[in-house]
């Protein structure tokens, strides 16, 4: 089943079914009036909500409407929480290793997670908006889950039955702003202006057998300019599964229905080594970071510059057919007006 939530001037916008093909659409006010709403009321409406889609997805809804992912909001226009992981070790050394920084071995069984601001997630087509570009613009391609209601001290096994929702996120990092952040000792704010999430959010079942073990075994497809930058795929190299992600946010604390739980920026090692950009043969990268400390590696300077206004970013996964599970995060980044 796929859920997004169309903008209709309110706050948090319109909860709407999906066909799996991603064209059409039907709202359903009756079942639920948005987002929150359905995910606070999971185990109730569920039934309703997959009745709905399996009549929309066989065409028999004269109700049904053309689904336009540009008119869609954040599946969460805000959340209660977003808190994002760094699952992929490999990206983390590569980051750090290009600010000079140390990586300490309890890095590859200890997961590292901050907590974002929530109040204003951004749709799919939204612009970035930024007032300097010299604050070194970066996109960073995940994967995310939306969780029910998560007990504290939940174990990692029972963690993955209360993801509700799966997504993908575009978790903007101004690169010129983290150094200086960091070292106060006090972790990412200014740095991490609004993510932006896919316009469709879907259910596991949804992803068939390339949700197992707690991860999404499919390429995360990154375009910069309308040239691939990416495709790593993100079952691979993703040391900590989405229940051993949950499973550490809650460890000291209750989990609220429509918690949201990134993977961090998709990445996968080749060879043993870093990966090769893909214009090389190289699965390349989901963040011009990890580009820019390779091309430092191998000839001693970067060599990609960050996103400036007018850039072009595109976020999609694709199945194994090549149709796009979550709609496209398709944005521009421009300066704030």
């Amino acid at each position: 089943m796929k859920l997004a939530t169309m903008q209709d001037g309110s706050r948090d916008g319109m909860l709407v079914v999906v066909s799996r093909d991603l064209a059409q659409q039907v709202a359903v006010p009756e079942i639920a009036r948005t987002m929150q709403s359905a995910l606070d009321r999971w185990n109730e409406v569920l039934p309703a909500l997959a009745a709905v889609a399996a009549e929309l997805d066989a065409r028999r809804l004269p109700d049904a409407r053309p689904f336009d992912p540009r008119a869609a909001a954040a599946p969460l226009p805000r959340a209660y929480q977003w808190a994002d992981g760094s699952a992929y070790v490999n990206h983390v050394e590569l980051v750090r290793r290009a600010r000079g920084a140390t990586m300490p071995p309890e890095f590859w069984t200890d997961p590292l997670m901050y907590q974002g601001a929530s109040d204003r997630m951004l749709g799919a087509g939204a612009d970035i908006e930024l007032a300097d570009e010299a604050w070194g613009i970066d996109f960073e391609g995940e994967v995310a889950v939306v969780t029910g209601d998560v007990p504290m001290g939940i174990d990692a096994v029972a963690a993955l039955a209360r993801i509700r929702l799966l997504l993908l996120v575009n978790d903007v990092s101004l690169r010129a702003l983290i150094p200086a952040e960091l070292a106060k000792g006090f972790g990412f704010l200014q740095s991490k202006p609004a993510s932006s999430f896919s316009p469709v959010a879907v259910t596991p079942d949804e992803l068939g057998g390339a949700w197992r073990d707690g991860r999404v075994h499919l390429p995360l497809v990154s375009h910069l300019n309308g040239k691939l930058f990416g495709r790593p795929d993100a079952g691979v190299d993703m040391t900590f599964d989405f229940g051993t992600l949950i499973a550490h946010l809650a460890r000291t604390r209750d989990l609220g229905a429509g918690t949201i739980v990134g993977s961090g920026t998709v990445s996968n090692r080749e060879d043993g080594g870093p990966g090769r950009p893909a214009p090389l043969g190289g699965v390349g990268y989901s963040c011009i970071a990890e580009q820019r400390t390779v091309e430092t590696l191998a000839g001693g300077k970067p060599c990609t510059p960050f996103m400036r206004f007018g850039d072009r970013v595109r976020i999609e996964m694709l199945d194994a057919a090549g149709r796009s599970v979550f709609g496209a995060i398709d944005q521009v980044v421009r300066p704030r007006r």
